[in-house]
C-alpha cells in the first residue's frame, strides 16, 4: 500500500488534509478482554478484574501477548536493559526525536482491566490503524511498555520508567521480593541489570511523552466530560509519626491519669482532616496506615505508628500543611501527655504537563467533537519520570464511580473508544512538527 505522509499540525487549515484516521474501537476491546485472561481468578471471567503483578508468570504472558500485537501492526518489539519492552516505527525523516508514547499492563493484586493496560493497548491500536492505513509520520513513533509501574513487587514503583530516567540506584538490585532478587527479576522479564544504565534515556531522546489513562477518580464521571487533558500528577509528601504514651492496665488507670496514644493518633487524624479541608484547592491529606502497641483489648495503648500522606500539584502548599500539621502534633502531644515524633519519610515533585502538548490534547479533542476539562493526577504515573526528561502530557477517560484498584474498576468501551482516538490525534499532529 503506498503511504500517506500526515503533514500538518490540527490546527493548520492552508494544507489540505487527508481524512484524520480513526482507531478500530471493536479491535481495541478485543485485546483489552484477551489481555484480561492473564491474571484472571480461576474460573472467573472479566467482571473479576486481574491480579497481574510485575515479575510473575501472568505478567511473562501478558508481555508475550503485547509484544504480539506489536508485532502485528509493523514493528519490532525489543526489550532493554530494564526490562522495559519497546518498538520503533520509522518517521520520513528518521533523524528527528520520536514521539514516545504507551503505559503498562502490571497490575495490583485483585486490580482492575483498565488501569495500565487501555493506555498501552490503545499505543498499540493507534500504530495499527497508521499501519493499516499506510499512513507515514514525520517524525519517527516510539511505544514503550514500562515494567512494574505498580509497585506491588519490591514495594517500590515505576520501575521501568525511574531506570529509563537514571533515577534507579544500582543498589536497589539486591533488594529481595518473594525469594527473588531484583536483578533476577529484571533478568526473568529479557532484561540486563548489568547494563542498566543502557536503559536510560538522554534528556530530549523524545519530542514528547504521551499517556492515556483512566482517570481513577470520579470526576470526568460526574461531569459527564469525556476527556480530561491532565495539568500535571501531584507533589507526594510522606512522614512517619511515632506517638509515645504509657502503656498500662485499662480497668486501673483512671482517666485523668491515662497517656493514651491511640487517643492522642485519633486527635492527629482529625487534625490532618481539618487542616487539608480548610482552605479551597485539590489538594488531599490522609492517614491510611497506623500500628498500635501492644493492640490488647485491656491495656491502655502505649505507642502508635502512623503514616500522614500529603499531595497537591503545588509541593510548596503540601509543605506548608506539613508544617502546620507538625505544629499541631505538638499541641495534641501536651495535651494528652504524649510524645509525638513526625519525620519526613519520602517526597516526590510535581511534573507538570507541557502546555503545548496539553493543547494538542485539547485540539484532537475538539476535532472529534468531544468535550475536555483540564484537571490534575492524583495517582502517580511513568509520565512523572518522563517529564523530566522532555515535555509531557496525558489523557484521561473517566472511571465509573471513580473505582479503580479494584475488580470493579471499569471504563465504558466509548470512552476507551474516544481516549483512543484523542490519543492517535495527537500523536499524528506532535509527530508533524
Amino acid at each position: 500500500m503506498k503511504r500517506r505522509v500526515f503533514l500538518g499540525a490540527l490546527g493548520a487549515a492552508a494544507v489540505a488534509q487527508p481524512a484524520a484516521p480513526r482507531i478500530d474501537a471493536a479491535r481495541l476491546r478485543r485485546h483489552v478482554e484477551e489481555l484480561s485472561v492473564f491474571g484472571r481468578p480461576a474460573g472467573g471471567t472479566f467482571a473479576g478484574g486481574v491480579s497481574r503483578v510485575a515479575y510473575t508468570d501472568a505478567d511473562l504472558a501478558g508481555r508475550a501477548y503485547v509484544r504480539k500485537l506489536i508485532e502485528q501492526a509493523g514493528l519490532a518489539p525489543r526489550i532493554d536493559a530494564a526490562g522495559n519492552i519497546l518498538a520503533r516505527r520509522a518517521g520520513a525523516d528518521d533523524s528527528l526525536a520520536p514521539v514516545l508514547f504507551g503505559s503498562h499492563i502490571d497490575s495490583v493484586p485483585s486490580g482492575g482491566n483498565f488501569d495500565g493496560a487501555l493506555g498501552t493497548l490503545a499505543a498499540i491500536e493507534a500504530v495499527q490503524t497508521l499501519h493499516d492505513s499506510g499512513i507515514a509520520t514525520r517524525r519517527p513513533l516510539e511505544i514503550v511498555v514500562w515494567q512494574n509501574e505498580e509497585g506491588y513487587a519490591f514495594n517500590n514503583g515505576l520501575e521501568g520508567s525511574r531506570a529509563a530516567a537514571g533515577e534507579m540506584d544500582p543498589h536497589e538490585l539486591a533488594a529481595v521480593w518473594n525469594g527473588m532478587t531484583r536483578a533476577d527479576a529484571i533478568r526473568k522479564i529479557g532484561g540486563d541489570p548489568e547494563r542498566l544504565a543502557d536503559a536510560r534515556r538522554a534528556r530530549g531522546s523524545f519530542a514528547c511523552y504521551l499517556e492515556l489513562h483512566i482517570e481513577q477518580g470520579g470526576s470526568l464521571d460526574k461531569a459527564h466530560i469525556p476527556i480530561g487533558v491532565v495539568e500535571g500528577i501531584v507533589a507526594i509528601d510522606r512522614y512517619e509519626v511515632e506517638i509515645r504514651g504509657f502503656a498500662n492496665h485499662a480497668g486501673t488507670t483512671p482517666m485523668p491519669d491515662r497517656r493514651d496514644a491511640l487517643v492522642a493518633a485519633s486527635f492527629l487524624t482529625i487534625a490532618v482532616n481539618e487542616i487539608v479541608r480548610r482552605d479551597p484547592g485539590r489538594q488531599v491529606g490522609t492517614v491510611g496506615q497506623i500500628e498500635v502497641s501492644p493492640n490488647v483489648p485491656n491495656i491502655v495503648p502505649g505507642r502508635v505508628k502512623l503514616v500522614i500522606e500529603l499531595r497537591d500539584l503545588s509541593s510548596r502548599k503540601i509543605a506548608a500543611i506539613g508544617e502546620e500539621i507538625r505544629s499541631r502534633a505538638l499541641e495534641i502531644a501536651r495535651r494528652t501527655g504524649t510524645g509525638i515524633e513526625m519525620r519526613a519519610a519520602a517526597h516526590h515533585d510535581e511534573a507538570l504537563a507541557d502546555p503545548e502538548v496539553q493543547r494538542s490534547i485539547e485540539a484532537a479533542a475538539a476535532k472529534l467533537g468531544l468535550a475536555s476539562r483540564r484537571l490534575p493526577s492524583g495517582a502517580g504515573h511513568d509520565a512523572q519520570m518522563m517529564a523530566r526528561l522532555g515535555p509531557m502530557g496525558m489523557i484521561f477517560v473517566p472511571s465509573v464511580g471513580g473505582i479503580s484498584h479494584s475488580p470493579n474498576e471499569l471504563s465504558r468501551w466509548e470512552d476507551c473508544a474516544n481516549g483512543a482516538n484523542v490519543l492517535l490525534l495527537t500523536v499524528l499532529d506532535r509527530a508533524a512538527r
